[in-house]
């Protein structure tokens, strides 16, 4: 079997090496599997600056914004200032098999979207909160999923759900035209709200040790950040995918359910990310004023660790 081949005119090379020690794939797997699932995937990546966890042989996985100098010219890019590191910063936009093909060849296994487009990185498409279970129990972040759903309900929206490819859930609610601080406000009140529906199985503590074995109702995917994208494979044993879910599946899978090998017919068989999300909704003003009075969640973690650090030192003397 050759280990080198083309395909939509990208020179793909060895394919039958070993990803990596914790994927258990091939390179080759990676490849077949992106072009396959390009039509269901690529719509989640359009026109969206993308950071892409790379793992080369030899070295620690890694994520890159940068497109690296020897990019080929047909590969669209959007060069954006970065006001955390001060710099220009050039991403690729992934609007085309070729480009994907091309960037598989790279050995990128995970694909992050930004929230906004291009033309505006900083104006969100979507609301999203993360849900992060402490453990491999599935069922307490199905149970926290439906917290969110009931409180996105409750406030007029609508949201779709797919794994994490990991071991949790993303929701995601389409927005009309709104600032990202106000879509980030909004969220923050979401989470507090889908939180405060059972306290004893949900929580938006941001440090780890608050959390007491709850999942956690992350709202801190806003402003500049980035997603994974559905369907794309995460660098874990297996590869996983992240995978679009109907609410009323939510029962019946689990995450392991969706990798590089089974996701193809797994998406043949059912909506399309597209299909199950909603037009952009407006967000409730109400919704957007309560959450302006709730911290960021990192800067309060921040302060919060300052004043334990104090208080250790206190102690201590």
């Amino acid at each position: 079997m050759t280990t080198r081949e083309r395909r939509y005119g990208v020179e793909l090379t060895n394919l039958d090496e070993p990803l990596s020690p914790l994927a258990g794939a091939t390179k080759r797997d990676l490849v077949d599997y992106l072009d396959e699932i390009a039509d269901y995937l690529l719509p989640a990546l359009a026109d969206r600056p993308l950071t892409v966890l790379r793992v080369l042989r030899g070295q620690r996985p890694f994520m890159q914004k940068n497109t690296p100098k020897y990019t080929p010219e047909w590969v669209p890019t959007v060069t954006i200032w970065a006001e955390s590191s001060q710099r220009q910063v050039r991403y690729p936009l992934c609007n085309d098999r070729r480009t994907l093909l091309w960037l598989a060849n790279q050995r990128a296994v995970e694909y992050h979207p930004a929230l906004g487009l291009a033309d505006n990185i900083y104006r969100p498409t979507h609301l999203v909160l993360d849900l992060d279970p402490p453990d491999d129990d599935f069922a307490k972040v199905v149970a926290v999923a439906q917290l969110v759903r009931q409180t996105l309900d409750d406030h007029g929206l609508v949201g779709a759900v797919k794994t994490s490819g990991a071991k949790g859930l993303h929701v995601f609610v389409p927005v009309a035209d709104t600032g990202a601080d106000d879509v980030a406000a909004a969220t923050r009140a979401l989470a507090a709200r889908a939180a405060a529906l059972d306290p004893a199985i949900a929580t938006t503590a941001y440090i780890k040790t608050d959390r007491a074995g709850k999942v956690f109702v992350d709202s801190t995917r806003a402003g500049g950040a980035t997603v994974v994208a559905a369907y794309s494979p995460r660098l874990r044993p297996g590869l996983p995918v992240s995978f679009p879910l109907d609410w009323a599946d939510l029962d019946t899978v689990t995450p392991g359910d969706f990798t590089v090998y089974t996701a193809v017919d797994a998406a043949a068989e059912r909506p399309s990310w597209e299909q199950l999300m909603a037009p952009p909704q407006r967000l409730p003003e109400e919704l957007i004023e309560f959450g302006h009075t709730i911290p960021v969640a990192r800067v309060a973690a921040m302060h919060e660790g300052r004043r334990r650090a104090r208080a250790r030192r206190q102690a201590g003397d």
